[in-house]
């Protein structure tokens, strides 16, 4: 049995991995602002429909305060473990670039971060390696969507 790996472009690649990263950065930044009960009554007129319907706002709030922290949650772990199986190199490029701060440039990464240093097209070639291998790991959790990104879709575009 012969395994293909999918031909991805590498530019829509990055942005589909960098697109998730950074949803992972605001998760990580930005506080989760519960909601709160609406504890005063709304008067507003009921047109066609039974009046006698009721509604447990309080189970709803509470549920989606449970919910949306525990997805938040899970997705940051999942990005957390996917990170986690990269090369050394990869990894803390990643970490260093995509996962902490927002004003972190690629030329820090490579001639701080890096020990020793590593030139721009190493540093590239990493960035590269290390996001085909995300891209791969975000779509099998469905993430993200590999259709979008693979390079064959525009060959068979332009045969068919």
């Amino acid at each position: 049995m012969e395994l293909l790996l999918p031909e991805l472009d590498r530019r829509k690649t990055q942005a589909a991995v960098e697109a998730v990263l950074e949803k992972y950065r605001i998760y990580k930044t930005i506080a989760f602002e519960e909601r709160e009960v609406q504890v005063t009554a709304s008067y507003m007129e009921r047109l066609h429909g039974a009046t006698n319907v009721t509604g447990d706002s309080t189970a709803k709030t509470a549920i989606f305060n449970v919910d949306v922290q525990r997805a938040r949650r899970a997705y940051c772990d999942t990005i957390d473990h996917i990170v986690s199986r990269l090369s050394e190199k990869e990894r803390v490029l990643v970490r260093e670039r995509y996962m902490k701060d927002d004003d972190v440039f690629d030329y820090k990464i490579y001639n701080h971060a890096f020990d020793p240093p590593v030139s721009k097209d190493t540093y590239t070639k990493i960035r590269t390696r290390a996001f085909y291998k995300m891209a791969l790991a975000l779509s099998d959790r469905g993430l993200i969507n590999m259709e979008p990104l693979s390079s064959r879709r525009k060959e068979r575009q332009k045969l068919g």
